[in-house]
């Protein structure tokens, strides 16, 4: 195996960990922002208030994405599967 396919297989590693973890994120950090200004606006400092939404759209958005994730997940693995017969010459 060479430096390059090392580095390109590294890179496609972390490309589908960006593009599996990237909704999730993008649903908490929204979620967040919307109690935050909705305590900010109601004076309303409860911890449980901005904890609860969160896990609750997180949860939905992986039951709602899981079987996309899953696929991506397979497809990824089929491929380093089927690469792994030319990378160990």
């Amino acid at each position: 195996m060479t430096l390059q396919t090392a580095v390109d297989l590294t890179h496609e590693a972390m490309r589908v960990a960006l593009v599996l973890t990237l909704p999730i994120l993008l649903v908490s950090l929204l979620v967040g922002v919307v109690i935050s200004l909705l305590q900010a606006v109601t004076q309303i400092n409860e911890m449980t208030l901005s904890f609860l939404p969160k896990v609750a759209a997180v949860g939905g958005v992986l039951l709602a994405l899981m079987p996309w994730m899953v696929r991506l997940m397979v497809d990824y693995t089929q491929g380093l599967f089927a690469q792994l017969p030319g990378l160990t010459r």
